[in-house]
């Protein structure tokens, strides 16, 4: 019922609230309001009002499925987050420290292999114009916000939904991690397996940790990389829109995700992070069973 629930409402209701908002505001600024609205939808030539559109689409999985673990499980919206229950700030500042460690080892891995795809990222830096400056905007406020979305929803609430009706945690791995890829719409193999690691390398942090806190760092600096980029060299429809994706950047995703995965466990087990919650407090919770 509440995986249902979860896709209904970020695929319906989400989206044409939000749709509502946004042409409230175009009736406010004015100018022609049929294409301002498709623009948001439109990411073959993406504007900032789109980008923002897509992100508080996909940020708004979190009160979504705050309200979900409520209603249908009886828990409080911040067993989401972790064991604690809540978002470990001082292990999400080292998951960053972490996921730029391993974002260096890929680069030095990328260098040795033959051209990757980079999303048409080109040697000229490009010029800055209002509408790069809006972009950028978007993505350093917004683009947190959609990471830690798509984290509640895959690895918060469809982890805990699959390893509670199958009650094995491979399944409560793999399947989110399936779904967070095959959600990302068509794609070609080699970016498929990108997000399929990625969602793998997530959700066993998220068993392994007891939280969210290492997938939404890797997720958030992953977004600002790649839209950064894209800001910089490139262009953003070619990043929202991968295509031509190869072979040889296997393992590229392979190193960043392995040693991502190895680092953060070691400075779990150093930090003395707490993987389980505490059965009194979760008794005290209110849990339904």
């Amino acid at each position: 019922m509440g995986i249902v629930a979860l896709v209904v409402t970020e695929v319906l209701v989400v989206p044409t609230v939000l749709l509502v908002a946004f042409m409230v505001g175009f009736l406010i600024r004015g100018g022609d309001l049929q294409s301002q609205l498709n623009s948001l939808v439109d990411t073959a030539d993406p504007t900032p009002a789109g980008l923002a559109y897509l992100n508080l689409a996909l940020a708004a999985a979190i009160p979504v499925t705050w309200l979900l673990i409520r209603v249908v499980h009886g828990l409080k919206p911040r067993w989401l987050a972790s064991v604690r229950p809540r978002i470990r700030w001082a292990w999400f500042a080292a998951c960053f420290g972490v996921a730029i460690v391993a974002l260096f080892a890929t680069l030095i891995v990328s260098a040795a292999l033959p051209a990757q795809d980079t999303g048409d990222v080109g040697g000229r830096l490009n010029d800055f114009t209002s509408t790069t400056r809006d972009f950028a905007l978007v993505v350093l406020l917004l683009t947190p916000l959609q990471a830690a979305g798509e984290e509640y929803a895959f690895r918060g609430y469809l982890t805990q939904a699959f390893g509670g009706l199958f009650r094995q945690r491979w399944v409560a791995v793999v399947a989110p991690a399936l779904l967070f890829a095959l959600a990302h719409g068509a794609q070609d193999a080699p970016i498929f397996f990108d997000r399929f690691a990625f969602g793998i390398v997530a959700g066993v942090l998220a068993i392994t940790t007891g939280g969210l806190e290492a997938g939404i760092a890797m997720h958030v600096l992953n977004n600002w990389l790649a839209f950064g980029l894209a800001l910089a060299y490139g262009d953003m429809a070619s990043t929202l829109n991968p295509s031509g994706g190869t072979w040889w950047s296997i393992p590229v995703t392979l190193t960043q995700s392995l040693v991502y995965l190895g680092l953060a466990l070691v400075v779990a087990r150093r930090m003395g992070l707490r993987t389980t919650a505490d059965p009194a407090v979760l008794e005290g919770s209110g849990r339904r069973v």
